[in-house]
């Protein structure tokens, strides 16, 4: 391949090493000298800035994003028997960890221009078994919360927000997650805020369900070590944040760029025959991903190849024809808009190192597609 078709890879954590090496550095040095690995001053330091900036008092950091909503699910007392409805337009964590704390999820279909949960749907959804909602911001654009949590309050249930894909993101003026009850956070590498392997935050407003979670993340321990209750081993460890401090003094700058990327990609999908998803209405997309449909996606993709650019797919198989969850009992046309979107989506690069050059080709292809 020519100098000029040089590969654009779709995520490049390197890249970011390299801006800011020094820092991640002595990030690593500060942890090895101590004095502790696991649950410092790091986390703690952390976990203040975090909840800070989603505009909550409360955060509590944990493993992963996959532990983060089972534990937010555990500390509302959401399990055995109980019914949370969600989307099986999401990625496959999201209804594990509905799992993982025994409870069973209920998919609702999507919105065919965001593709985000149709909140329409959620009253039908309800049976006496519903004890959660958990709406997930998925790429970054906030799902509309306010029927969302009218239907919640009238009927006593618990809103979690999945928001994996949306830190940064703001709806009404206000940070996602700071509407639920709890909302979740993954730290995974290719999202906005991501550390050098697995992470998860718990945000909320309330300080017993704070409370709760940090016992429940350390094997339901109270102040004297003793179990009060059943938990786990599910800590976010201080090397983690280390590193996650020093990306949030850069996220700033970092999301102006992604912002900036896909302001160009819009202007770019004005001639194009791929299709733009729907941004919800006052709402600050968190541009996580980004994802437009194709009418050919295997034409599309081998265009994009061609020019040595790697798009992805988010999501090919929708979670509720998987095998894992069959025992579910949703077939093939049960939900027909989320199931017509996995067969039309892909994700194009979107990460703030990509180079000038680089976005111009990826604009050249959506402009040629």
């Amino acid at each position: 391949m020519s100098k000029a078709l040089s590969p654009i890879p779709f995520f490049s954590a390197p890249r970011e090493f390299q801006a800011h090496r020094e820092e991640f550095l002595r990030a690593v040095e500060t942890c090895a000298k101590g004095p502790t690995l696991i649950l410092g001053e790091h986390v703690q330091t952390f976990e203040e800035r975090f909840a800070s900036s989603c505009g909550v008092p409360e955060a509590v950091g944990v493993a992963n994003g996959t532990d983060a909503i089972a534990l937010a699910l555990k500390a509302l007392e959401v399990g055995e028997g109980d019914e949370v409805i969600t989307v099986a337009n999401t990625a496959v964590p999201t209804v594990a960890a509905i799992r993982m704390a025994g409870a069973t999820p209920v998919f609702i279909d999507i919105d065919p221009k965001s593709l985000l949960m149709d909140t329409t749907k959620v009253k039908a959804a309800l049976t006496p078994k519903t004890k959660a909602i958990l709406p997930v911001h998925l790429f970054g654009n906030p799902v509309p919360m306010q029927e969302i949590l009218a239907i919640a309050q009238k009927k006593k249930l618990s809103v979690i927000e999945d928001c994996a894909q949306a830190y940064g993101g703001t709806l009404e003026g206000k940070p996602v997650g700071s509407f639920g009850d709890i909302a979740c956070f993954s730290f995974y590498p290719t999202k906005n805020l991501g550390g050098w392997g697995d992470g998860g935050m718990c945000i909320t407003k309330d300080a017993e369900l704070a409370s709760r979670i940090k016992s429940l993340r350390m094997y339901g321990y109270g102040k004297e070590r003793i179990a009060e209750r059943e938990g786990v081993n599910s800590r976010l460890d201080e090397l983690q944040a280390a590193i996650l401090l020093v990306k949030m003094q850069h996220f700033p700058e970092d999301f102006a760029r992604k912002r900036a990327i896909a302001l160009r990609y819009d202007a770019a999908l004005q001639k194009s025959s791929l299709q733009s998803l729907q941004t919800t209405k006052n709402a600050e997309h968190g541009y996580h991903l980004y994802v437009v449909k194709a009418k050919d996606r295997p034409s599309t993709l081998r265009q994009f190849q061609e020019k040595g650019i790697a798009p992805l797919i988010h999501y090919e198989y929708p979670i509720h024809l998987m095998p894992a969850y069959a025992f579910l009992g949703y077939g093939k046309g049960s939900l027909p808009v989320t199931e017509e979107a996995a067969e039309h989506i892909l994700s194009v690069p979107l990460y703030p190192y990509l180079t000038d050059e680089e976005v111009e080709r990826v604009c050249e292809c959506l402009r040629a597609s």
